[in-house]
């Protein structure tokens, strides 16, 4: 009996956590990341910014939280997690609802920086880390897609009242509404449920993996920093996310523009590619998590370079026929797991737990460096080649980036068998 309700209490304790990153994603990340563009245009016409410098608060915001990474990653290595977790959501929430007291660009710029930190804190590195000390490997994908689908639930719900209150209230209202709602489900959350394993019961295992583990040994295996660096397959790793950063940047923030402007599409059909997006990129986090827990790294990147080549070949057919331009925001949206999921699980299944923390904070800096220079990157191919030109150097990068990535893949895991070989040669 009492080793039943011992299987029960694990099953909880691990879940709940899954829920409470979920929570993390869709509110105060979910705020962050995905209602900020609705306030450039009531910003720029009521404080006379022009729309090129307004904007660049996002790249400012981007480079800030990416320098910021790996610095994140080794505190969580010396400070205890519910702590960093209080401060990482008091910095995002009241860092969004003082955009409200802002009049000056400086005053944007400085605060998008502050923002983004917090949002690393407890999204971007803070969510991974804790997946990953909660869950083992053959069950990380799964809890990694469920926590990272709560930025599409919260999309469905926070733009409409983002745009709402705007419309009513005015910019200024709508940023100190939704910074005091980030704080209202950052703080509690991160107060009352985020926490480490207490012990080998906590952590979630495969339904077949009888191991007992003990959470500061796991904690304790796999690389340092030092040794991952000395690696040519953590740099294949880096510089392949960063090339998913380029592409991932242009599909996201150009295709509207390339529909709009070029194709001449309508408002609703652009809408409607939107809603087809939204909808896929959360079926593709939750089933693409459970993908690489069944598959395997390799056969999920092979998966993942194939819908996005395929779906790249879609926006290129769009000027023939809307039905490709559907079928683009569809396939594309089915695999985000790539980018979502992929640095954190890629991370946590070659080099393990040791300075996990440390470890994802460089990938992510390299592929923050991808997603800020993409879009402007791609802006300037449009002036020089033109839109077709553009999107077949875009599948030029997708190509680029899981060349790396599949490498990275297969050396690291021919690698990593080598070292448990070695150690078991040893041993015995």
């Amino acid at each position: 009996m009492s080793n039943l309700s011992s299987k029960k209490n694990k099953l909880t304790a691990g879940w709940i956590i899954v829920i409470a990153c979920m929570l993390i994603q869709a509110i105060p990340a979910g705020v962050i990341a995905n209602t900020q563009a609705l306030f450039i245009h009531p910003v720029i016409t009521e404080r006379g910014f022009s729309l090129a410098a307004f904007s660049l608060m996002f790249g400012i915001g981007t480079i800030v939280s990416a320098v910021a990474g790996p610095f994140i990653g080794k505190l969580y290595s010396k400070i205890n997690i519910k702590l960093l977790y209080i401060v990482g959501a008091v910095i995002a929430g009241g860092g969004f609802l003082s955009f409200s007291l802002a009049t000056e660009l400086w005053h944007f710029y400085v605060l998008a920086g502050i923002v983004q930190i917090g949002s690393a804190v407890i999204s971007g590195i803070g969510t991974p880390l804790l997946i990953s000390a909660w869950f083992d490997e053959a069950t990380k994908g799964k809890a990694l897609g469920i926590a990272f689908a709560g930025g599409s639930i919260g999309n469905f719900f926070l733009q409409p009242l983002a745009s709402k209150i705007i419309a009513s209230q005015g910019y200024t209202s709508a940023y100190l509404t939704l910074g005091i709602l980030a704080l209202a489900v950052g703080l509690p959350i991160a107060l009352f449920l985020v926490r480490m394993p207490k012990n080998s019961s906590e952590i979630v295992k495969a339904k077949n993996d009888k191991t007992e583990t003990n959470p500061k040994e796991t904690s304790l295996t796999g690389y340092t920093l030092k040794e991952a660096a000395k690696t040519k397959y953590f740099w294949m790793m880096c510089f392949g996310f960063t090339f998913v950063g380029l592409y991932v940047s242009a599909y996201s923030v150009q295709y509207a523009a390339y529909f709009q402007g070029e194709l001449k599409f309508d408002a609703t059909t652009i809408g409607i590619t939107g809603s087809i997006f939204a909808i896929c990129s959360l079926l593709g986090n939750v089933l693409g998590g459970s993908l690489f827990d069944k598959l395997g790294a390799l056969k999920c990147l092979i998966a993942s370079s194939i819908l996005v080549l395929v779906s790249g070949v879609c926006l290129l057919l769009s000027k023939n026929n809307v039905i490709f331009a559907h079928a683009f925001s569809a396939i594309k949206g089915l695999a985000v797991y790539a980018y979502m999921i992929g640095p954190a699980y890629l991370t946590g299944s070659f080099f393990g737990n040791k300075e996990f923390g440390s470890i994802l904070g460089i990938v992510q800096l390299l592929f923050a460096v991808g997603i800020s220079s993409g879009s402007a990157l791609f802006g300037v191919l449009v002036g020089k080649v033109g839109y077709d030109m553009s999107w077949t150097l875009m599948l030029v990068a997708v190509a680029l980036a899981y060349i790396l990535l599949i490498g990275a893949t297969i050396g690291m895991t021919k690698l990593n068998k080598q070292k448990t070989e070695n150690i078991s040669s040893k041993a015995a």
